[in-house]
């Protein structure tokens, strides 16, 4: 039996969550990722009856699996401003109370930002935020997942060494896994851009954090050269990462089987062209 490909795209939830599975159909896509509510305001919104009925009917319709959505681009559970903090962990707790709602099995985040400067700090903070979420996480099926950054800013996780020191001391209490951005590690300063290059990537990421962490990609291209830690996306083939990388991803055996979400800035006509091409990179190197 050939493996499904999961391949798609962040597509729009707006007048309803179900609009992105529909959306997601129309490019050619077999997962998506979307915003379970709007990404730049604190205050979350709620999911009626009537929305869980669409939602449930677009999954059957479309056959859309491996679905992920993306938290609120305000939340930092890493924040050393207590208000911030309590804001961020309050609005996190309704992103997994939404994503269970609607059995969403992924909820990607970034990790947090060191706004003071202080890494290990941070770091400790978001670990300490994640294990405050133990009781209600296992009150659904979703894993959250940990996206690798750029760098850019404050930002943390731009390092394996740093989603390696998140994820160790909560792993176990809690379902929790990576999500590799292409975009970002590569500005981050991970040279994605060969077979060879990915090989080594993937080689020390399993030395620092395990490829058994690894459950799901971001397919962006880049703007931006190796290691400017500034997050610019661009369309597949047409950054400084080039094809071949993303025909590796595509094609490898260590990362073919895992889904992947295009957040190209080109939207569903640029997706389903690229979606299209990625899906021939699955078939044949």
């Amino acid at each position: 039996m050939t493996q499904r490909i999961w391949i798609g795209a962040h597509t729009s939830a707006a007048g309803g969550s179900y609009n992105a599975l529909y959306e997601g159909k129309e490019i050619g896509a077999s997962t998506i990722q979307l915003f379970t509510s709007n990404q730049k305001q604190w205050h979350g919104r709620e999911i009626d009856a009537e929305e869980l009925r669409l939602w449930e009917k677009a999954l059957e319709e479309t056959g859309i699996g491996e679905v992920m959505s993306h938290d609120s681009y305000l939340i930092n559970l890493g924040s050393p401003n207590e208000e911030l903090l309590h804001k961020s962990r309050q609005a996190f707790q309704r992103e997994i109370e939404r994503c269970h709602l609607l059995k969403i099995p992924y909820l990607n985040f970034h990790p947090g930002a060191a706004t003071d400067k202080n890494e290990a700090h941070c770091i400790e903070t978001i670990v300490e935020s994640l294990l405050g979420y133990e009781e209600l996480l296992h009150q659904g099926k979703t894993r959250i997942l940990l996206e690798a950054t750029a760098g850019q800013g404050t930002s943390v996780g731009h390092k394996f060494e740093h989603l390696a020191a998140i994820l160790q001391p909560v792993h176990r209490k809690i379902p929790i896994g990576i999500c590799i951005d292409t975009c970002h590690i590569f500005a981050a300063g991970y040279d994605i851009r060969t077979e060879e290059g990915w090989k080594k990537t993937l080689k020390e990421f399993d030395e620092v954090i395990g490829l058994s962490h690894l459950y799901a990609f971001h397919l962006n291209d880049s703007q931006k050269e190796l290691g400017t830690r500034v997050d610019r996306h661009a369309p597949i083939g047409e950054g400084k990462i080039g094809l071949e990388s993303f025909r590796f991803v595509m094609h490898s055996p260590k990362t073919r089987h895992l889904p992947k979400y295009l957040e190209t800035p080109e939207g569903p006509v640029g997706w389903k062209k690229e979606i299209a091409l990625l899906k021939t990179f699955a078939e044949k190197p």
